[in-house]
């Protein structure tokens, strides 16, 4: 797999193309939409949900599934709310300490489910509630308001009306599909999710880079923590209800295949956008909360059978040219001794 194989740029074209058309569509619906302040919301939105569908795609990738992200996000940012307001922490010594809870997180996830052979589902589910309950400890189920000494990597900068946290996942998602596309970690990934029984018998273990792959999710959703923390200027032990859901749709959405084996990370951020994007437009136009639901949960149903039957496709083409193949070679004359 590479960044730039003509497929993938192919891929990469056909998902800007839906971003494109929902862009154009919403902007014929509303006056307003089509304008600069509505692009760099969406950029400013984005992060702490694009970070953490980064990690959420690599999990998918080996055929597991991340149910705690959103709330090992609420954590993260709750933690970082009493360290800078309640411990007088430096910021960027609070989010260090972050991050390195959103790792331990993952990295637990990552041990119990695979040294211990138990489903993901299962074992983030249970994360999901312990770090839930932490968050609401750590607050004392309560909002801490922070202000300017957390907001800053989420204000747009000057010279480039972006935030510092827009560029930094910006860089991540490059990073995340180089690791995926073009390293050696990043093809045991996908040969892990296509057949793990294959993996072993080829003499690659792949319990370290399952491991690797949960820590990594924690890490990013530590991540987005922050961010959240950042762009509101307070931690609420609330916040991240329901990001693994959007993440999911995100990541599948962009192409990832929820059997493994398959997937993209830039294909991923620009379904973050699609998501960005439809709910911003179903807000200008007037939907009501009940009605942006149903249409973005029609969008996920509709990603998901089209990613099934592009499966399906394939794999009868597949079949079709071994057939051919193997009848040519029937066919062909052989040669007199």
């Amino acid at each position: 797999m590479s960044l730039f194989k003509p497929r993938k740029l192919i891929e990469y074209a056909a998902m800007a193309a839906i971003w494109v058309a929902l862009i154009l569509l919403f902007g014929s619906l509303s006056h307003n939409f089509l304008s600069s302040r509505t692009f760099l919301t969406l950029a400013n939105r984005i992060p702490a949900l694009a970070v953490v569908s980064v990690g959420m795609t690599l999990v998918l990738v080996i055929g597991g599934i991340d149910l705690s992200v959103g709330s090992v996000a609420g954590l993260c940012g709750s933690l970082l709310g009493v360290l800078v307001l309640n411990c007088h922490m430096p910021f960027w010594e609070a989010v260090v300490l972050c991050l390195i809870m959103g790792l331990a997180a993952g990295t637990a996830n990552g041990l119990v489910s695979v040294c211990l052979n138990i489903p993901s589902f299962i074992v983030t589910l249970g994360m999901l509630e312990v770090a839930r309950g932490l968050a609401y400890l750590v607050t004392n189920s309560q909002t801490k308001y922070i202000g300017g000494a957390v907001e800053g990597l989420s204000e747009p900068v000057a010279s480039f009306g972006v935030s510092p946290a827009f560029l930094i996942t910006v860089a991540l998602t490059i990073i995340g599909q180089i690791v995926l596309s073009r390293t050696v970690f990043g093809r045991y990934l996908i040969a892990i999710g296509t057949n793990e029984g294959a993996t072993r018998l080829a003499g690659i273990n792949p319990v370290p880079s399952k491991i690797a792959v949960f820590a990594l999710a924690g890490l990013l959703s530590g991540l987005g923590g922050v961010f959240l923390t950042s762009r509101l200027g307070s931690a609420d032990p609330n916040v991240g209800v329901g990001m693994e859901l959007s993440a999911i749709a995100a990541v599948v959405i962009g192409g990832t295949s929820l059997m493994g084996g398959r997937g993209s990370v830039i294909n991923t951020f620009f379904g973050v956008l699609i998501i960005a994007t439809l709910d911003a437009g179903l807000a200008q136009i007037g939907a009501s909360e009940p009605a942006k639901r149903v249409i973005t949960g029609a969008v996920i149903v509709a990603a998901v059978v089209l990613d099934a039957s592009r499966q399906r496709l394939a794999t009868r083409l597949a079949q079709s040219f071994n057939v051919v193949k193997r009848n040519a070679n029937t066919a062909a004359p052989t040669s007199p001794n």
